[in-house]
């Protein structure tokens, strides 16, 4: 469906928020680390990320100049930054850190980059898709389960896909990636406390820093979960792109996420996480729904199912979807649980996914809760100043959100989060 157009005062407060953040952000500041600190905690590293750094905010910018609502050479800047330091391409690097993201930021952004600086991030980041698929097969013979950072969104082969099917739809990687997630949905025959029924995806990684959880955990998110590998097969699936065993994985993963929903008096939610404790139990120990973020509330895992539901086509899934996503919006105890304007767990976040979803949505429910999601991020992010860096979990996130509801145009920026 089309969305309505926002109320005329509304409308020019979301314009003129998106150009303020950007015009605080229209320079990269001064180094904020000493010159000779090139520690693994330095600072230093957040250039090259489209989470906290300078590569994020080069895609604000060339998004706004793409659309005639910038110039060039704030992008040129940022991007400058962004190379400044050798760009890592071995431990972390992945879609928001290192080559890959820089590769990301530079396609996003600037269209007409010369051929050899992305022919030379292109040779880099299909040589780390083809080390993590090779170490991914590794680890299916030897019947281990995955970490996190083998598949997740932020650092592993789904964030490498997202980039692939941005950057080239059409080649031979992307559908390796898609086989390797197809794969991933299928049980392993691992030794261990989850058991054999466990999915593909339950993970080694302890839940908290330092902690180790007995039989490791399944991870349902957006930004480190198996919400992230549903929502890449489904836009492949959705470009006509797939790999034998496509459907039946999606449908997999919508199977597994059914069982888990959680229905409450304000709708149906999805915990964070599962134990192997809780997975036998048959029921999670949350009893109540968390902030409604994109990178582990119902708002992207809704809009995970509804890309699915689209994908397989799907009506009574999509229904569903929808419906989460509305009851989650309408919830005052839940959005009262968000306190900050950025794109991962915040106001742009929960903003961008509901005007994507309600594109794609049926009904007008969800285009009709998106004013007053856009109020408050316009609230957040005007109290929240001066203007932080980076594109996820900065205040670039919060513009380029508010950039594309005021304009009504997609450049595809939203890969970096896969909502479209």
């Amino acid at each position: 469906m089309r969305i309505p157009p926002l109320d005329p005062p509304l409308e020019q407060a979301v314009d003129s928020t998106a150009v303020r953040i950007a015009d605080m952000l229209a320079h990269p500041p001064p180094p904020d680390f000493a010159p000779d600190d090139y520690g693994p905690r330095s600072r230093r590293w957040h250039a090259q990320s489209l989470s906290k750094g300078a590569a994020g905010v080069a895609i604000l910018h060339g998004v706004r100049a793409q659309t005639g609502h910038g110039e060039w050479e704030p992008v040129h800047e940022w991007l400058r930054r962004a190379t400044a330091d050798p760009l890592n391409n071995a431990g972390g690097a992945g879609l928001w850190f290192g080559v890959p993201a820089v590769a990301h930021a530079l396609t996003t952004a600037t269209p007409h980059a010369h051929p050899r600086n992305l022919g030379l991030l292109d040779r880099a980041v299909a040589d780390l898709v083809r080390r993590q698929l090779d170490a991914a097969a590794a680890r299916f013979q030897e019947r281990a389960r995955p970490s996190l950072g083998e598949f997740d969104l932020v650092r592993g082969l789904t964030g490498l896909g997202s980039h692939l099917l941005r950057r080239n739809p059409d080649g031979l990687l992307l559908r390796r990636v898609l086989a390797y997630l197809v794969r991933l949905t299928e049980p392993v025959a691992a030794h261990d406390e989850a058991g054999p029924t466990a999915p593909g995806w339950w993970a080694a990684d302890p839940l908290v820093r330092g902690t180790v959880v007995p039989g490791g955990h399944a991870n349902l998110g957006m930004a480190h979960g198996i919400a992230g590998p549903l929502a890449l097969l489904a836009l492949a699936a959705r470009q006509n792109i797939t790999v034998p065993g496509h459907a039946d994985a999606i449908g997999r993963i919508c199977t597994w996420l059914d069982t888990w929903r959680q229905n409450g008096p304000t709708g149906p939610w999805w915990p964070e996480r599962l134990t192997a404790a809780e997975f036998h139990a048959g029921q999670p120990t949350a009893t109540e729904p968390n902030r409604p973020s994109w990178c582990y509330g119902t708002p992207g895992l809704a809009r995970a199912q509804q890309l699915a539901a689209i994908a397989l086509a799907d009506p009574g899934r999509r229904q569903s979807a929808e419906d989460a996503l509305a009851r989650c919006l309408a919830d005052p105890a839940q959005l009262g649980r968000i306190i900050d304007p950025s794109l991962c767990h915040g106001w742009a976040g929960l903003a961008a996914t509901t005007w994507y979803a309600a594109a794609d949505a049926r009904s007008t429910s969800l285009a009709t809760a998106l004013p007053p999601i856009v109020r408050q991020l316009i609230q957040h992010a005007d109290s929240t100043a001066p203007a932080r860096s980076g594109l996820i979990e900065g205040h670039a996130g919060a513009a380029i959100t508010l950039h594309t509801i005021a304009t009504r145009t997609d450049i595809r920026w939203a890969s970096s989060v896969l909502i479209n």
